[in-house]
């Protein structure tokens, strides 16, 4: 007696079309001849499966089944395979489902573009404000002449006899059938008989297209832009690629620069660090005033609030950060000299009147106590 087919693949008589397939594939990996290598029983049940899902995949098959059983079916509606083989036969667009080697794909798959490169050099000035610049980017395009088939105008690419079109032929090792690329058409599914003379049958030819580019203010070095679309051009219908802009940034005679801050460094004179003064710093945009301290040592640096590079993303900007530097005159008059020694007699006083009013407090102390 015949086992009930729903009960063979393990479903409720209501089960969708779905679950109908879900459960075939189980059945199908479970008793695979391949993982169950000389086993009948296990050969049995697969070919059992398979019976199963032939009636149940079909409407009208399994309507018939559903009201009137086996008889229904009769010798034509029931599979009855003899072997794995005639199983995978059948099947195989399931199985190319299952197992990835299905004959169901025609013609080649869409790819997509490769991305493109380019080496960008800017000024430190230009990095620092934002620049606008025309590149010009050699990419492989669609070919004008054929509209990117390879084929010559007024021809089309034939469809591959040795495949059929599927840029796929089929070996079978054991009970697997595989799938490999065609050897003709390389996997193509397509050949051209009269190559386009433009493109010699590539699809594409290679131009230089021109491309306005917007380098954002306060962009680094090293930084990436990213265009995307404007790669090379996709093959079969797939998408282009991208092209990446790498930025490269120049150093700058004035500023260096230290995240989005800019450091500038200046020397002043002995005079005015120790008396303080007024001196004009560069910046960006122009020059800006800045008071040196009284007692200013030499390194110190001062920070000018937003007067440095613009943060990207962002309705700010770093600092300005100027670092002093105090030069020791190396050419003195005799005047400068004179008067040099006497502030350096002044400071060599100032220790013993010190002294002198330590000793003067300590005892006035004592006469009082």
């Amino acid at each position: 007696m015949r086992e009930d087919l729903y009960d063979v693949l393990g479903v409720a008589r209501e089960a969708s079309e779905e679950e109908i397939k879900k459960a075939y594939r189980q059945q199908a990996l479970k008793y695979h001849p391949d993982r169950n290598p000389g086993d009948s029983e296990s050969e049995s049940k697969f070919k059992q499966a398979a019976e199963a899902y032939e009636v149940l995949r079909d409407p009208q098959k399994r309507a018939r089944y559903d009201r009137f059983g086996f008889d229904a079916l009769g010798d034509t509606g029931f599979g009855g395979f003899s072997s794995a083989e005639d199983v995978f036969s059948t099947f195989s667009d399931i199985f190319g489902e299952f197992f990835g080697f299905g004959q169901t794909r025609r013609g080649p798959r869409p790819q997509a573009g490769g991305d493109l490169r380019y080496n960008l050099t800017v000024s430190f000035r230009d990095a620092a404000k934002g620049v606008q610049v025309t590149l010009k980017i050699p990419k492989n395009v669609a070919c004008a002449d054929c509209g990117g088939s390879g084929a010559k105008a007024g021809t089309k690419p034939e469809s591959c006899r040795q495949c059929g079109g599927t840029g796929q032929v089929h070996q079978t090792q054991g009970f697997f059938r595989i799938a490999v690329s065609c050897p003709i058409c390389r996997g193509q599914g397509s050949v051209i008989a009269q190559p386009c003379p433009r493109c010699l049958g590539r699809g594409a030819t290679q131009e230089t297209r021109e491309l306005s580019v917007r380098v954002p203010a306060g962009v680094d070095d090293g930084a990436r832009l990213r265009l995307r679309g404007e790669g090379e051009q996709g093959a079969h219908g797939g998408p282009p690629g991208d092209l990446y802009v790498v930025i490269s940034v120049e150093a700058d005679e004035v500023f260096r620069r230290q995240g989005q801050d800019l450091v500038y460094t200046t020397e002043i004179s002995m005079v005015q660090a120790a008396l303080g003064a007024k001196i004009e710093i560069p910046t960006l945009e122009g020059t800006e005033s800045m008071e040196i301290p009284k007692g200013a040592r030499s390194h110190e640096v001062f920070s000018l609030r937003g007067l440095g590079l613009p943060v990207l993303g962002r309705n700010q900007r770093g600092n300005l950060l100027v670092e002093v530097l105090v030069a020791t005159p190396s050419h003195l008059t005799k005047r400068q000299e004179e008067l040099l020694r006497e502030f350096a007699k002044l400071e060599e006083e100032k220790p013993l009147k010190k002294v002198k009013n330590f000793f003067k407090k300590a005892k006035d102390k004592a006469m009082g106590s």
